[in-house]
């Protein structure tokens, strides 16, 4: 019933997305809500981390504001506004990467700190970082190469959003204007 409902939605998503009188606005909203709601399911019932999962929300919404606005901005070049569709995401799958190297969820004795390394795995989810703590009290970090590529997509992100922000703070009606049905 489950996968049912999941398909109805996937197929309702992807009309939405081809209709042409769906508002610009709502076809955003409906691209970035699915890969959050699985962050912040994921920070809530596998991390427990409510905190996290609330803050990860609010930052949304004003993503969400900023990228409208980004999409809205009529000097900007459209491979700058795509760019953040390319970097957002990769920043998401960087953190998840980083966030799950030490694989705590695995059965003990099965993780790559203690397998490969002797030691125990730790993660924090922001600044996304997980490392091996060894008895002695010294660390040997993981999935560095990852944690690199989250803060560049992050940085890039942030640049560009943050301009979407200024231009959605500074002109609100194009905001409400990417809300509208252009027909």
């Amino acid at each position: 019933m489950t996968a049912l409902l999941a398909l109805i939605a996937c197929a309702l998503v992807v009309y939405l997305l081809v209709h042409p009188r769906t508002a610009s606005g709502v076809k955003v909203a409906l691209l970035t809500a699915p890969p959050v709601a699985v962050v912040i399911w994921l920070l809530e019932e596998v991390y427990r981390r409510s905190f996290a999962a609330v803050a990860v929300a609010a930052v949304f919404v004003v993503a969400l504001i900023a990228l409208i606005g980004l999409l809205g901005h009529p000097r900007l070049p459209i491979w700058t506004k795509m760019l953040v569709f390319g970097t957002v995401p990769v920043a998401a799958v960087a953190w998840l990467l980083v966030v799950t190297a030490d694989d705590t969820i695995k059965d003990p004795g099965e993780d790559p700190c203690s397998m490969y390394y002797g030691g125990v795995g730790v993660s924090k989810a922001f600044p996304p970082q997980a490392y091996c703590r060894y008895e002695d009290g010294s660390t040997h970090d993981l999935a560095t190469g990852t944690q690199f590529v989250f803060w560049v997509c992050l940085t890039v992100s942030l640049a560009l959003l943050s301009v979407g922000l200024w231009q959605a703070v500074r002109n609100p009606s194009a905001l409400v204007r990417q809300f509208r049905s252009g027909l």
